[in-house]
């Protein structure tokens, strides 16, 4: 299918840890195919390859750093994880979390400032009057997280505002994406203060919605100006919890483990039903995840290489059967517009 370069595709990229290296090879055959990406959404990983496009990094900027980057500073031990005897039990139970994040955190935050020049969500606002999104909504980034103390999945940056009366342009990217990667268990939750010192328990979005790929649908009526492109890593279920959180494999038949095989069920398996709508995998990228576990920041090379080259494949064959004008007219009746 021939393509211009004057295409636009909103993104929604789904979580997945390391898998999203997946999502840079998928967005580069799309980069070199002529898209553009007005908004993207992310969950977890996805919201880290998100934040990054949404500023306006170059995907082949973002690939460069993805083939360099070192994974295992990701897994940054508190120092309760580095007792002799017992101490990642002590992180998890005393900090609810193995891994603190920290690390993740700081070196989004610096590539964001000093790549792309952007700290706040104010920095992401976009002037759109023809987007059917209210004002408080036209950002070029959302991601995703569960706030287990309300009971409810919040989007960031349009939920500060409405959730924790806080102002949203003045929120920091990284700290939203932070919020969005805290898988229960592994990485240490994170703790979101509200105007009236309500303190809220945010984890990862997957939890609760791993894959919204109707994020950016229209609900005006009108015909939609481009399509949604989702980009789908996670394998299919089951998931060893074992492997995802080696501490939950001594305690396989207590509640640590009972509790680690439940978090990563809901995450891998929350989405699962919804792909199956036509609708919704007419215009999903699927990337073969195949044998590389989510949390394994100690990933080789070779697999490193081969996720993005199945991200490339995947974006290759989509592309390869992708009609914009043919999705509108089977499914613009039973499912909401695409923009």
């Amino acid at each position: 299918m021939s393509q211009s370069s004057s295409l636009a595709a909103d993104l929604v990229l789904e979580g997945g840890g390391v898998l999203g290296i997946g999502h840079v090879g998928a967005l580069s055959v799309l980069e070199e195919a002529g898209y553009s990406f007005p908004r993207v959404a992310g969950t977890s990983a996805g919201a880290i390859v998100g934040a990054l496009v949404a500023a306006g990094m170059p995907v082949s900027r973002l690939t460069e750093i993805m083939s360099t980057l070192d994974y295992r500073r990701f897994a940054d031990r508190s120092l309760l994880d580095l007792v002799p005897v017992g101490g990642p039990l002590l992180s998890l139970l005393l900090d609810n979390g193995v891994y603190e994040g920290d690390h993740l955190r700081e070196w989004l935050g610096n590539l964001l400032a000093d790549e792309c020049g952007v700290e706040t969500f104010a920095d992401l606002a976009i002037d759109d009057p023809e987007s059917s999104l209210p004002p408080e909504r036209r950002y070029r980034l959302v991601v995703t997280a569960a706030d287990v103390t309300r009971g409810e999945l919040v989007h960031f940056p349009w939920d500060y505002q409405r959730t924790y009366g806080l102002e949203p342009g003045s929120q920091l990217v990284a700290d939203a994406v932070r919020a969005s990667m805290s898988i229960p268990f592994f990485y240490e939750p994170v703790t979101l203060v509200a105007a009236d010192g309500t303190a809220s328990t945010l984890v990862d979005g997957g939890v609760l919605s791993n894959f919204p790929i109707d994020l950016f649908d229209r609900t005006d009526g009108r015909a939609p100006r481009w399509p949604t492109f989702g980009v789908k890593l996670l394998p299919a279920l089951p998931v060893d919890a074992d492997k995802v959180l080696p501490i939950a494999g001594l305690f396989k038949h207590g509640p640590v483990g009972l509790a680690a095989d439940l978090a990563m069920t809901v995450i891998v398996g929350r989405d699962q039903a919804h792909l199956a709508k036509p609708w919704v995998r007419a215009r999903t990228i699927q990337v073969d995840t195949t044998g590389v576990n989510p949390v394994d920041f100690g990933i080789s090379e070779v697999q490193a290489a081969e996720l993005f080259a199945n991200g490339r494949a995947a974006a290759e064959a989509f592309l390869g059967e992708w009609d914009w004008e043919e999705y509108q007219a089977r499914f613009r009746d039973v499912a909401r517009p695409v923009v």
